[in-house]
């Protein structure tokens, strides 16, 4: 099934619970007097709108690539997700709001048999509601099923809260809903904060998982001329949409022909594979073969990495006819002032090599 469709179908499935739930609810709530009831229903409601909006968010996010977004609009699931989180902490706000109006002003209610079963059946439906969202929404990387399934989740806990409320009333005539809702009621708003700082995350662009990272990177190697592949850049452009770059080191010796064959390769198979559109697949020329040049190297990794903070050294070349030497390093991004680092590491550089000119580049990896 098509991955815009899986999700549509799981939302329209929680469109239809929630109206359900949300009726019964409010309609029963009003019945015996429970403000907590009530309270539950509206929330019910307000996940309808959390799976309409990742319905629209889903069908916009899967419109074709045109002249202003050449990448497409991936990016759109991450505002649905963003807006899904909005309505989560109103949903927090709003069941906040009235069990502070029921500590203030105390109602006792009428509970019956009738509003225990509901809201019995009521934290089934939405345990499963909640694991289906979350299974269906980490199959597709969908980040906006994933918030309603922590939505569903949330109104799992809510309930429960309105039960053990509901129950201490009937067995020791104790009336704690509206505390138990103040509880229940800051967890959601906590929550809806963190998926708000998650969609924030992805939305500014965040360093691509690891382990992919770490596997695009070998299969790059795996290629025969290949003898180093580096500075891997992956940009984010919605789920499972990643465009990049990396660079490769070959032999100087190959021609312009032999490197344009080996991109064309590696661009194809990391597609095939992983998905990835590896659109720049940048060259470091290397001359491993003489002696001298490699004594030199040497020389000049013990100089980079007599400082900790350096993590890598790559894509060193020495011409020893023009007199320069051409090399990158990757600087922990602990360290605050990159650029003092690297200028003390040139210069000792260039001290002992006074005779070359030094063209050294500060990079980023993309792997931890």
């Amino acid at each position: 099934m098509r991955r815009d469709k899986t999700i549509i179908i799981t939302s329209i499935i929680n469109i239809i619970a929630n109206i359900l739930l949300s009726s019964l609810k409010i309609i029963i709530g009003l019945i015996i007097n429970s403000i907590s009831i009530v309270s539950d229903g509206i929330n019910n409601a307000s996940d309808t709108a959390s799976s309409v909006v990742a319905i629209i968010g889903t069908k916009l996010a899967a419109k074709a690539p045109d002249k202003d977004h050449p990448y497409g609009h991936g990016r759109l699931e991450y505002i649905a997700s963003l807006a899904v989180s909005g309505l989560i902490i109103y949903a927090g706000l709003a069941a906040g709001y009235a069990s502070i109006k029921k500590i203030i002003n105390p109602i006792e209610p009428n509970y019956s048999l009738i509003s225990i079963i509901l809201l019995i059946s009521a934290i089934f439906i939405k345990v499963f509601i909640s694991l289906y969202a979350s299974k269906k929404g980490k199959e597709v990387n969908s980040p906006v099923l994933i918030a309603c399934g922590k939505d569903a989740f949330n109104d799992v806990l809510l309930t429960s809260s309105v039960l053990i409320a509901a129950l201490l009333f009937i067995i020791f005539n104790i009336n704690v809903e509206a505390f138990i809702g103040l509880t229940v009621s800051i967890y959601i708003f906590i929550s809806g904060i963190d998926l708000i700082l998650e969609s924030i995350k992805n939305l500014l662009g965040t360093r691509v998982d690891n382990d992919l990272a770490i596997s695009i990177k070998k299969e790059v190697e795996k290629e025969k001329e290949v003898q180093g592949a580096y500075d891997l850049h992956l940009s984010n452009y919605g789920p499972d949409n990643y465009i990049g770059s990396i660079h490769i080191e070959v032999s100087e010796k190959l021609t312009v022909a032999e490197v344009d064959k080996i991109s064309r390769r590696i661009t194809k198979n990391i597609y095939d594979k992983y998905g990835v559109n590896l659109h720049t697949i940048g060259v470091y020329s290397i001359n491993k073969d003489n002696k001298k040049n490699n004594n030199i190297k040497k020389d000049i990794e013990k100089i980079v990495f007599s400082h900790n903070e350096v993590l890598q050294m790559h894509g060193f070349y020495i011409d020893m006819n023009d007199k320069f030497i051409n090399l990158d390093i990757v600087i922990d991004y602990k360290i605050k002032n990159k650029d003092n680092l690297s200028k003390e590491i040139l210069k000792s550089i260039k001290k002992k090599y006074k005779d070359y000119k030094i063209n050294m580049t500060i990079d980023i990896d993309s792997i931890k």
